[in-house]
Formats: structure tokens, sequence, C-alpha cells
């Protein structure tokens, strides 16, 4: 699956003000069978979008038709647990191509920059503000800008840290090897020399 080049996203965004959110929830172990990562946002927090007898559970917020974007907004410590690639795969195949949170698992968060998804690191006080604005407007916006590494909600503005590497990659739509094979002509240069 090709990573798109990221650059600004401006979305609506889907809440999910639940701390600990561990890599079982995001994508269940019994969906870990396929290797291609297409296909694993059917089964995202599977067990929470669907009852035990496979109907659609109402409450759980992914299946509340208000809520929309390509932005999910988690409680503080996401992607803990198990180091499954699955669950950045699962987040991606969804549509969500950014996951804004207070921490994020240091496994995860590669997993998703490795992915094509941006997790981006915000204040405690600033993710409040963000689950606060869209419970009194489902339709409220951020604005996500990877080349400014910043987070916009009604003109409040929050920076967050990336990787540099890791943001060359995105803003370019690199995976490792696409990085190496623009370096090419770097490192046939260098290798003559």
């Amino acid at each position: 699956m090709p990573i798109d080049k990221f650059t600004v996203l401006e979305s609506t965004y889907v809440p999910l003000p639940i701390e600990n959110v561990d890599t079982d929830q995001i994508i269940p172990a019994r969906f870990l069978k396929a290797t291609s990562r297409e296909g694993f946002g059917e089964n995202l927090f599977r067990d929470w979008r669907f009852n035990p007898d496979g109907s659609v559970n109402k409450d759980f917020i992914l299946n509340d038709p208000k809520y929309a974007g390509k932005i999910l907004v988690a409680g503080k410590n996401f992607g803990s647990g198990s180091s499954r690639e699955h669950a950045a795969w699962a987040v991606n195949d969804y549509g969500f191509k950014v996951v804004v949170s207070s921490f994020f698992a240091d496994i995860f968060r590669n997993n998703a920059l490795n992915n094509g998804v941006l997790p981006v690191v915000v204040s405690p006080e600033f993710l409040s503000k963000i689950f606060e604005a869209v419970e009194k407007d489902n339709k409220q916006q951020l604005v996500v800008d990877l080349e400014k590494q910043s987070i916009l909600l009604n003109g409040e503005k929050e920076v967050f840290e990336i990787n540099p590497y890791k943001k060359n990659c995105l803003l370019n739509g690199f995976d490792d090897i696409d990085y190496l094979l623009d370096k090419k002509e770097n490192i046939v240069e260098f290798e003559e020399k």
C-alpha cells in the first residue's frame, strides 16, 4: 500500500475519549492472519463496534453517524500492548490519517509513522479542549499542518514534535525503501568516490 504525501489535513474528527487503548482493542488478535495491509479497517475496534452476536453496537462512537472525518482523537496512552503493526494498518485502512492523543506507546507511534498515519501528541489540556469542542459541535474541524508541526482548533494552535526523518518521509509519501531510492544518485556518487 503506497503512502500518501501528507502536508496539511483539515477535517472533522471522531472523538474516542478512552484512555489506555491497547493494540488488541484496536485490532483483535483473531484478525491477524492476513499478511497484506488491506482489509484491516473493517475490523478496527471490532469488539467495541459489534456486539457478541455480530450486531452493530449503536453506542460505540464509530457507529454514530454524526461523527466522521480523517482524524481520530483518542484518550491518553493510545496503542499500548503488543507490537503488532496490524494496529496501524487497521487505523489507516479505516480512513484515519491522523491520530491525536496526549501520549502514544512508542511502538504504535513508530508503526503508524511507517504506515502513513501521523500520530500527533498534544498536551492534556489541549486534548480536553478538542473533546469539549466536538461535544458542542460535531462538525468541528482540526487543521494539522505537518510542515509547521502544528494542530489548530478554533484559532488556538499547539505545536507537536516529530522525528525529522519521518517528517520528511510523510511529506514526500516515502516509506523507508522509497527514501533510499530517492537518494540513489547520492549513494552512487558516494560509492564512486
